[in-house]
């Protein structure tokens, strides 16, 4: 029996690796990108761009599952209640912020039942004017919306959206009050502004580049911190007269909570590594978005202080989005 033990001891030694390398590689199955809105918006169209890359990192089928409704919440309560497995990932945007401030009864824990993998991209916003509107400047518009206050209208591609809260952030942050007209989409709302028909909107720049250059609307600041590269003479409304302002529409991946690390470190990696390449960063920024690829812990430092800064606009301001 004693020499029997060394050689059984080496036969385990020899063949536990292989044990290991044929365990079966993450996914094993396609995976279920859940986009809480519609096919075409801008969180849509870089999910749908980096999917056939993920696809081939991961050897698997990647398929965009369009949810919309409830300012993002149905297609994330779907994410959030799926199997831990990591092959279910919610695609949380600006509205994750606000909306457990804004909504009364939130079918899932926004700080506990998903889990942060990586902010995918942002994508900038500009605060535009019909040229119609007698204001040049952020500070001139200042201006006027004190001097009629609940007069000036806003428009939005809905309740919670990127426009709507960066608007809030600005009235926020400024004194001022504006009126919200909430439409269908972002498309309708910038045609609402074109016509007249609201004095101002908070675009992303994709949707309202195009106006700018033709003259059809007038831009006074961008959201970022800084200025965007194809709007690179427009002041961010920072610089324009608004202290340490900043909203951006961003999109990011997030998986149910109890998913196991090693899992969601693959996930990052995968999304990071499909990010990198310069060719998909032109793609990206075709489109209007600038990839970001942040790991999970920053992506999840991320997610608090948008918890934190939305929650406060939301109670000052008395946003709503039942």
């Amino acid at each position: 029996m004693k020499r029997a033990f060394p050689a059984l001891l080496l036969s385990a030694l020899t063949t536990a690796p292989v044990c290991w390398a044929q365990a079966p590689a993450f996914p094993a199955k396609p995976v279920r990108i859940i986009v809480p809105y519609s096919p075409g918006g801008s969180t849509d169209v870089v999910m749908r761009t980096i999917a056939p890359r993920l696809a081939e990192e991961f050897g698997q089928q990647v398929v965009v599952d369009n949810r919309p409704g409830a300012s993002s919440t149905i297609g994330l309560d779907l994410a959030a209640k799926s199997p831990p497995d990591g092959l279910t990932w919610g695609v949380p945007n600006i509205a994750y912020g606000a909306n457990p401030s804004m909504i009364r009864k939130m079918p899932f824990d926004s700080e506990k039942d998903l889990i942060p993998v990586t902010q995918v991209s942002v994508v900038s916003m500009v605060l535009v004017v019909n040229p119609a509107l007698p204001v040049r400047s952020v500070k001139e518009l200042l201006a006027l919306a004190r001097a009629r206050p609940a007069q000036l209208t806003f428009g939005s591609a809905g309740n919670a959206t990127a426009n709507h809260l960066a608007a809030g952030l600005f009235m926020q942050r400024t004194g001022t009050n504006m009126v919200h007209v909430p439409y269908k989409g972002g498309g309708p709302a910038v045609v609402s502004l074109l016509s007249g028909e609201t004095a101002l909107l908070f675009a992303t720049v994709p949707a309202a580049i195009q106006h700018i250059n033709a003259g059809r609307l007038r831009a006074l600041g961008v959201t970022r911190a800084r200025r965007v590269g194809n709007l690179p003479d427009v002041p961010t409304v920072a610089e324009a007269g608004v202290p340490g302002y900043e909203a951006i529409e961003w999109n990011g991946v997030m998986v149910p909570a109890g998913t196991p690390q090693p899992i969601v470190r693959r996930i990052y990696e995968a999304v990071a590594k499909v990010l990198a390449p310069a060719e998909m960063r032109e793609r990206l920024l075709a489109v209007g978005a600038e990839p970001v690829g942040s790991t999970p812990e920053e992506f999840a430092a991320f997610i608090r202080n948008e918890l934190a800064v939305w929650s406060k606009v939301v109670r000052e301001l008395q946003l709503t989005a039942d």
